[in-house]
């Protein structure tokens, strides 16, 4: 296929251009800056300048493509108000890329987030998650799924909080990164709760299998580790950096507090049985001794 890629650049996204490569597929890849259009044509795949707002670009890479991947999000979490913008930007682009796809039969994955449940292990099953900070994702994610009946082959892939590479990205690259800043590893509450994770070498297969096989309107879950404790994460994270590991307040985590607090394990079992993917690459705690003082 001929797949145009939002977001294509990033820990995650870099890995999924790699994987389509690999694999037969030609990439056209969206790129806000010149150093990201240089990593995309570096990496294989042609690159077309823009950024999300840019709808007649969305419009045209969604028109020239057999496929559509979008990963593009905004990286301000730095307030309320930079997050909801966030939002409501990557809205706007996935209803303009929606539109294009109508009535194509053509595949479009989605990003999403693996679902909070209380008590037990999110599964394929339950409903994406549209209340909290980013509850308006979900909104977006949910409107792409129900394409499905105007003829898009539409499917979400399920990110967990923490996907990782070389001990970065997600969650715990949050907490590496404030951990440097504050000089003490920290975790909301008492760390009991639990994050999912996944290598991102492992998430780019999934979102290939999506591209290739999924049946409209399903959802999929990349994950590898069902949930790890916060606290162990922020001690992996401590003896690489020489840091004391203590809780701090859930307010040090700004408008992702609450989401930092929630304890949040989730399940791939049905998307394994299904789509026969099986993550290959080291788990999370594994991955943290990558991470260098």
């Amino acid at each position: 296929m001929h797949v145009f890629v939002t977001g294509g650049t990033g820990l995650i996204g870099s890995a999924v251009v790699a994987e389509l490569l690999g694999n037969g597929h030609t990439v056209v890849a969206l790129a806000r800056s010149d150093a990201s259009a240089a990593a995309a044509k570096a990496a294989g795949a042609e690159p077309v300048r823009g950024g999300l707002g840019d709808l007649d670009v969305l419009r045209a890479g969604a028109t020239g493509a057999d496929g559509v991947i979008h990963l593009a999000f905004g990286n301000d979490f730095s307030s309320p108000e930079a997050l909801a913008g966030n939002v409501a930007e990557e809205s706007a682009a996935v209803e303009a890329l929606t539109a294009e796809l109508i009535g194509s039969d053509r595949p479009f994955v989605i990003v999403s987030g693996t679902p909070w449940v209380p008590g037990r292990a999110s599964t394929e099953a339950d409903p994406t998650s549209t209340d909290g900070p980013v509850g308006g994702r979900g909104l977006t994610v949910t409107a792409v799924l129900e394409s499905a009946s105007r003829g898009v082959r539409s499917s979400a892939v399920r990110l967990p909080r923490t996907v990782h590479n070389q001990g970065d990205g997600g969650f715990a690259g949050l907490l590496t990164r404030i951990a440097r800043q504050t000089g003490v590893s920290g975790y909301p509450g008492d760390g009991a709760q639990r994050w999912p994770a996944v290598h991102a070498l492992d998430a780019a297969v999934l979102f290939r299998l999506a591209l290739e096989k999924a049946e409209p309107g399903t959802a999929w879950h990349a994950v590898a580790d069902e949930g790890d404790r916060v606290a162990d994460i922020a001690a992996a994270i401590g003896q690489q950096l020489g840091l004391p590991v203590e809780s701090v307040p859930e307010q040090t985590y700004g408008p992702l507090g609450q989401i930092f607090a929630t304890d949040q394990p989730s399940s791939s079992a049905h998307t394994r049985e299904t789509l026969g993917w099986e993550p290959t690459h080291p788990g999370l705690l594994a991955d943290l001794t990558n991470i260098r003082p």
